[in-house]
């Protein structure tokens, strides 16, 4: 759960990429946020229960 204040928007929302990034790797490419989202170098995110989500601009990925 989040601890910053304010509280990161959550994995669902639509800006949930703007939540705080917990663990950075960008020699792999990857962050991982505070919501649990996992998100890629190309803006594309795997959420927390599982479901992928493609680069921004290009869908969902379902």
């Amino acid at each position: 759960m989040c601890q910053h204040k304010p509280v990161c928007p959550p994995a669902g929302s639509p800006d949930q990429q703007a939540a705080v990034a917990v663990v950075s790797y960008p020699e792999q490419g990857w962050t991982l946020l505070c919501n649990g989202v996992l998100v890629f170098e190309d803006t594309g995110a795997v959420l927390p229960d599982g479901r992928c989500l493609d680069p921004v601009g290009r869908g969902a990925a379902g």
